[in-house]
């Protein structure tokens, strides 16, 4: 299955799966931005992203890791 950006829970999914010893509290948005896109499921439009899609991206991970 592609992710899209609007796919922000299974997203936070894989960061979490990928990045296991990282606290998303802290991860700035350019650079969890670069993750997704490197993420071999995530197939979308890089312009499509926005600061809104990055912090719920962000929330839902910080609720996975917890």
């Amino acid at each position: 299955m592609a992710l899209k950006w609007t796919d922000t829970q299974e997203i936070a999914i894989e960061l979490y799966d990928k990045f296991p010893y990282v606290d998303p509290q802290y991860v700035n948005f350019p650079d969890m931005y670069n993750w997704i896109l490197e993420l071999e499921a995530f197939d979308d439009d890089p312009k499509h992203s926005g600061e809104k899609i990055l912090e719920a991206v962000q929330a839902a991970w910080i609720d996975e890791a917890n």
